[in-house]
């Protein structure tokens, strides 16, 4: 935990692996970026792919670090402090009992690629738990959205259930919209068709033997000032 946190921009409460365990390098080398040390990572070489296209590629993942989203960044509201959001963070930690993730693969959703879980693995239903609890217990403690912010959150196109989940929890892709995945790249029209199949490839190699995963915290990062990368803050253990 660091006081960094006081003067951030937004928050956010994510799935992510303990730094220094394999889960958390591997997919950290992968975006090119350790969000607790703050450093650049070496990334992979993909023969056929150069290393720009691939920094690229993964540009945007970087920026958030390595994570399954599970609260979307928030600013704080007005007279929450950090204390107040660290303890309300901590409190839903306890209340949830840590599990162990289903394998992960590598998958193409929408536009980018992510590791995402079997979709009809039976542990689905702890993760849209833990993700459920987060965001409705959270909530109270974010600023609304600004129209600005409202009015670019509806260009991606949502539907009336998105737009209302979006108005009433900041975020569209809650409760029953909401898939767990940890993304590995931001969008795949910046490449080639060639270079969007070598990198697929690579990721699913890259990734194959990646060591189960415990859901056994919950991390919470911040984004000290605005279109900052983001930064680990803490990990916050599961159970009593």
């Amino acid at each position: 935990m660091t006081t960094k946190a006081t003067t951030a921009h937004r928050y956010a409460v994510y799935f992510a692996p303990h730094p220094g365990s394999l889960g958390w390098l591997a997919g950290s080398h992968w975006l090119g970026r350790c969000a607790a040390q703050l450093q650049p990572l070496q990334q992979l070489a993909i023969k056929g792919v150069s290393a720009d296209d691939l920094h690229r590629l993964t540009a945007a993942p970087r920026r958030y670090g390595w994570h399954a989203t599970l609260k979307a960044p928030f600013a704080l509201a007005p007279g929450t402090d950090w204390i107040t959001l660290h303890q309300a963070v901590q409190a839903v930690a306890r209340s949830l009992q840590p599990f162990v993730l289903p394998p992960l693969l590598v998958e193409r959703i929408d536009d980018f690629l992510a590791l995402v879980p079997a979709r009809l693995h039976p542990t689905n239903t702890l993760i849209r738990q833990a993700a459920a609890a987060c965001v409705t217990a959270l909530q109270p403690l974010a600023a609304p959205l600004s129209n600005v912010e409202l009015a670019r959150r509806r260009t991606a196109g949502l539907t009336p259930r998105q737009d209302a989940l979006l108005q009433r929890w900041g975020y569209p892709f809650v409760l029953e919209e909401f898939r767990f995945h940890m993304s590995l790249t931001g969008s795949l029209a910046q490449a080639d068709p060639q270079t969007q199949a070598l990198v697929l490839d690579a990721a699913q190699e890259f990734f194959s033997d990646l060591p189960t995963l415990k859901f056994n915290s919950l991390a919470l990062f911040a984004e000290p000032t605005p279109g900052a990368d983001f930064v680990l803050l803490d990990h916050l253990e599961m159970g009593a």
